[in-house]
């Protein structure tokens, strides 16, 4: 009996949980919608995110735009390095060209802001119409980098202990002087390259004799002290130095206008005389047909100097012609300010006084090596 009792318990729970077949399809529908339903949740979501992903990325445009071609900076920058309007579009030029993004950045690194000013070169060597046309905005671009170059420099030097090693300087020995380089400056002398006297020798200098030196740790920056002799050694490889003694008392010197490259460049000149008219444009120039040769040393658009066994005056007029590799000749018309003796030779410091737009440019190009040629 207690059997028959349990069969029939059984059979009345498996039919609880047997449901009739049209509430079993309403079951069906209710979980599909349910499934439908957080399907189209999922999808709104995920169209949210999208277009919020896009309005971020539009927004992150729209402010790289606005760093980009920020007017206001700009007008700002020009206007600090008090550029012209010409100078001024000419920037903005250069900028847009290498699609410059952080004005500030790029102001504060010559290199970067000579990057700039090269791929703008290269574009107005492509792009402009006529030999005339590329002068004139090469022209621009140059009178835009040199004025910036000038205002930007604010090199200062307090003690000859700052000096960089292997700086250019000038020793001066009473009233002659010798090119010379600063060797170090990071011991307890000022340690340079002993100079040659005019048989090609170490120049021989007693302890205390004194000395003036001028050195130009920048492009257009120039100093110079006054020391003494404390003595010579050598160096490892038997080079005479001399060791002075360490000044902080330091004179600026007139700063250089335009930046100076340092090179080997072979160069011929000629004497050049001028016969005076009435007005400076009767003036009538003369160049005489003998070819002298020589070596410049450092370059710059304002002038130059030149390693030579030729004895020249100073205030000696000079035709002054180089080619380039590209067989293209640059010329000029310079003045020499004054000589002085490096061993059998003789180096004269050029001032220009009249170069050719054509060769201006190629001067520039080369000064701060916008080409390769």
């Amino acid at each position: 009996m207690n059997t028959a009792v349990n069969m029939f318990l059984l059979n009345s729970n498996l039919d609880f949980f047997r449901l009739p077949h049209h509430d079993a399809g309403y079951i069906f529908i209710f979980l599909s919608g349910i499934g439908i339903i957080i399907l189209i949740l999922l999808l709104l979501n995920y169209l949210k995110s999208s277009n919020k992903v896009e309005a971020l990325n539009k927004t992150s445009a729209e402010e790289h735009e606005h760093r980009r071609f920020s007017a206001f900076m700009f007008r700002r920058i020009a206007t600090n390095l008090g550029l012209d309007k010409d100078q001024t579009s000419m920037l903005e030029f250069v900028l847009k060209c290498d699609n410059v993004t952080d004005l500030v950045r790029s102001f504060e690194s010559p290199m970067l802001l000579d990057k700039h000013f090269k791929k703008a070169y290269r574009l107005i060597e492509r792009t402009s119409l006529s030999q005339e046309e590329m002068n004139n905005r090469l022209s621009l671009l140059f009178s835009t980098r040199n004025h910036i170059e000038n205002k930007a420099n604010t090199v200062t030097t307090t003690s000859t202990r700052e000096i960089p090693d292997n700086t250019p300087a000038v020793l001066a020995v009473g009233e002659t002087s010798y090119p010379i380089r600063v060797i170090s400056s990071k011991s307890d002398s000022l340690m340079v390259e002993n100079p040659l006297n005019t048989t090609g020798e170490p120049l021989v200098l007693p302890k205390g004799s004194m000395v003036s030196i001028s050195f130009f740790p920048a492009p257009n920056k120039g100093f110079s002290i006054d020391s003494r002799v404390l003595g010579v050694t050598e160096t490892i490889d038997g080079h005479r130095v001399l060791q002075l003694v360490h000044s902080g008392q330091i004179k600026k010197l007139s700063k250089r206008r335009f930046r100076r490259r340092q090179t080997v460049i072979t160069t011929a000149f000629y004497f050049v005389y001028l016969e005076e008219g009435r007005t400076k444009k009767d003036t009538l120039m003369t160049v005489d047909r003998r070819r002298f040769s020589g070596n410049i040393m450092d370059l710059s658009i304002g002038g130059c100097s030149i390693k030579t066994a030729v004895p020249v005056n100073n205030g000696q007029k000079l035709k002054i012609e180089f080619t380039r590799e590209d067989d293209s000749i640059v010329a000029a018309v310079g003045e020499v300010l004054r000589t002085t003796r490096a061993g059998a030779d003789t180096i004269m410091n050029i001032k220009f006084i009249k170069v050719p737009r054509k060769s201006l440019n190629t001067i520039n190009a080369m000064v701060y090596e916008y080409t390769d040629k």
